[in-house]
């Protein structure tokens, strides 16, 4: 039935008009803080955020201080974990976490017990008039939110705030049947319980249906970015200069 449920899911081409309920403006506030919450978990399973780490902050971190930017940092726990590590190894550094949605700033200083980041309710358009560069631009699960202008605005934004040597990368989950089928397995197994109240399961769903297939993203992607495929179902968008 599972098996069966997922062929019926059309996932040929992006499902660009179905919204994640997340994201509407009436969203129910304690499920979105609980949304927020379980993200910690969430994307220590499918964000790649300690691979990302080791191959591109750490190595730029070696030089002295960084500075880090999460856009669309959501309920911030990827820009938490960047900056717990970056002083777990001594290293001087500024991460910064921006979203324009003023609720998922509001959520994600509240969870900074150790005030280790910067949070700004802002849009990479808006860093970039203030002539903010990082070393390291980052974004996780945010390109399948976009429009296609909005897609482009952020990749025009993040090449203006990488600074020289710096590189931007923007990691989201790769559309497919495999990727739908198993998230949906087994997120069926704990809907009721770890997952109760929250918006993971539908909008995860929503999410993978309305990803770009690395061919996709290709496709739309100016020449200057590369596109990446990581195990099991991620693609990454990569727009590097030189290492120092």
């Amino acid at each position: 039935m599972k098996a069966e449920r997922a062929r019926a899911v059309d996932l040929r081409r992006r499902a660009v008009d179905l919204p994640e309920r997340m994201d509407a403006d009436d969203a129910d506030p304690e499920m979105l803080a609980r949304t927020y919450a379980l993200f910690t978990y969430v994307n220590a399973i499918l964000s790649g955020r300690r691979g990302l780490h080791n191959r591109e902050i750490d190595p730029r971190a070696r030089h002295g201080s960084i500075r880090v930017l999460d856009i669309g940092c959501g309920g911030g726990d990827i820009a938490r974990y960047v900056a717990r590590r970056l002083r777990r190894d001594g290293i001087r550094a500024e991460v910064v976490g921006a979203d324009i949605d003023p609720r998922a700033v509001r959520w994600a200083s509240g969870a900074d017990d150790d005030g280790l980041v910067r949070w700004r309710c802002a849009s990479s358009s808006q860093l970039v008039a203030e002539g903010e560069q990082f070393d390291v631009v980052l974004s996780n699960h945010v390109l399948h939110h976009l429009s296609a202008p909005q897609l482009t605005g952020l990749l025009d934004d993040s090449v203006r705030l990488t600074a020289p040597g710096g590189i931007a990368v923007h990691g989201d989950i790769a559309r497919s049947r495999t990727a739908y089928a198993v998230f949906d397995a087994l997120t069926r197994l704990i809907a009721g319980t770890l997952l109760k109240g929250s918006f993971i399961r539908e909008d995860g769903l929503l999410s993978i249906r309305r990803s770009y297939t690395a061919a996709e993203l290709a496709e739309v992607a100016p020449p200057e970015w590369r596109v990446q495929r990581r195990f099991p179902a991620r693609v990454l968008l990569v727009h590097a200069g030189h290492l120092y």
